[in-house]
């Protein structure tokens, strides 16, 4: 099952993004430039449906602050592109239009107080339970959105919800059974478990600096920047309890917890607090920025980073690499303070020699190494399986699977993972740095148990909705035609 999910991906993620306001308080993100044609406007037109830039960019925002949350604030605007997030984003907005072709066809509607209710529903726009229209206001203005272009993207949604609903069908019998029983299979196996303290390897230094020839392009120094920096702090401006009130409720669509739901003013006092600060400072650090350009004032201090050294926000360098030697950026905030950026010099990657390279070359060589004579040990031991050197488990289901010593619970998870959606009764399975040489003895179908129907019924709907979803897709593709208004993005 999940391997048959991440073959038909491609067809599957558009509906992520239905959600709307899937990341509010995200702040927007800027997608750089792209050409356009003469509907400047509108970015693709999709049967009778156009796509406006602004849908756009709410889409691209989401997916953006998605991925950066995936990789811990580390994503930039070099590898949005690398990723062809944009991409994702415009895909995404096609097959909805596709969809609202369709159901525009089919003649469904939504109502101003369907949009009021779901409007009125979502947990960021409330305050104790209630929709709070200053919220909202102070949502769209972050976003950079009126009211009309949100609201219309949210009758999107409902009528997108709407359309696949009146298509959806019932769970049948037959279909819980025979999935039920794919879920239930249960193995018993004999296996061994290889680790690296299986295998011995000795560093050879004529093997290893063969090894960085044929690497040595992936050894590269970083990139390194020289910046003059003016520092404005934001740490001794006075605020008051009165002022830390005001400000936060302003702002409160900035403070949500991983859930969405507004945090109370007592928990996000300390961030508001900084926040504030940093807000009554803006002036000043603009100010410097002046005055630092005229050569009124010197630089705070002089600092040699490599590149997305996080001595500098990840908005910061996101402008720095854009910028040239010379260029003076404006004041950005940098944990509680502004820094104003002077760019003096950028020393671009060149590559390591042997000995600058060593210890990462020794480090790589010895786990590719390793990897490559444990592999050879499992081939050996599976053509030569003996049962008496094995361990025997006890029939292992996905739920089961705690007796796979020496794994631990993840590892016997993954390795169980790779077993079920394997056809093989004998094989290898790699697991982490390990290797589990293993052969089936015995299969069985355990009976379903009632206390996990329900679960069956989901995994039948997961199924189920994934095959019309492609099936439908396929057919809205001949359907609706796609003409593209915007260069650097592909139908």
């Amino acid at each position: 099952m999940i391997s048959w999910m991440q073959k038909h991906n491609r067809y599957l993620v558009w509906t992520i993004w239905i959600a709307t306001i899937a990341f509010i308080g995200a702040g927007f993100v800027g997608w750089g430039s792209y050409t356009y044609g003469t509907k400047a406007s509108a970015v693709a037109k999709v049967g009778e449906i156009e796509i406006p830039r602004s849908k756009l960019d709410v889409a691209y925002g989401n997916i953006y602050n998605q991925y950066n949350e995936m990789m811990q604030g580390k994503l930039d605007e070099q590898k949005a592109k690398e990723l062809g997030l944009i991409q994702r984003a415009f895909d995404t907005l096609v097959t909805q239009a596709k969809v609202l072709n369709f159901a525009k066809d089919l003649g469904v509607v939504v109502s101003d107080k369907e949009i009021a209710d779901k409007l009125q529903s979502i947990q960021g726009f409330q305050k104790d339970g209630v929709f709070d229209k200053t919220i909202y206001e102070g949502y769209l203005r972050s976003q950079r959105l009126k009211a009309k272009v949100f609201e219309a993207m949210l009758k999107d949604e409902i009528i997108i919800n709407k359309t696949l609903n009146l298509l959806r069908t019932p769970n049948f019998s037959l279909e819980i059974e025979t999935v039920g029983g794919a879920l239930n299979v249960a193995d018993k196996l004999s296996y061994r478990v290889l680790t690296p303290n299986d295998v011995n390897i000795t560093p050879d230094e004529t093997k290893i600096k063969n090894f960085w020839e044929t690497q040595k392009e992936s050894y590269m120094t970083p990139k390194t920047y020289s910046f003059s920096v003016v520092w404005t702090p934001s740490a001794t401006a006075d605020v008051t309890e009165e002022e830390i009130k005001t400000y936060y409720q302003a702002n409160s669509f900035n403070y949500i917890d991983t859930e969405g739901k507004p945090i109370l003013f007592e928990k996000a006092k300390d961030l508001a607090t900084k926040d504030l600060k940093l807000s009554k400072t803006k002036k000043a650090a603009q100010k410097n920025y002046i005055e630092f350009k005229k050569g009124d004032i010197q630089s705070s201090e002089k600092m040699t980073l490599s590149l997305n050294d996080p001595q500098l926000s990840t908005e910061l360098w996101n402008e720095i690499q854009i910028k040239n030697i010379g260029d003076i950026l404006k004041p950005k905030v940098v944990g509680d303070r502004y820094a104003t950026v002077k760019i003096d010099n950028i020393a671009e990657p060149k590559m390591m020699t042997y000995e600058e390279a060593k210890e990462k070359v020794v480090a790589a060589y010895m786990v590719q190494a390793q990897k490559e004579a444990l592999s050879s040990l499992a081939q050996t031991m599976l053509e030569n399986f003996q049962d008496a050197n094995a361990t025997v488990s006890n029939f292992v289901t996905l739920e089961t699977h705690d007796n796979l010593k020496p794994l631990n619970t993840q590892e016997s998870l993954h390795f169980l993972e790779k077993l079920f959606t394997s056809s093989k009764e004998k094989g290898i399975i790699n697991v982490a740095d390990k290797i589990v040489v293993y052969t089936i003895l015995e299969q069985k179908i355990l009976p379903l148990d009632v206390n996990k129907t329900e679960g069956v019924k989901s995994s039948v709907n997961q199924i189920k909705q994934s095959t019309f979803e492609i099936n439908l897709i396929k057919m809205l593709d001949k359907k609706y035609p796609t003409e593209v208004y915007m260069g650097g993005i592909t139908n």
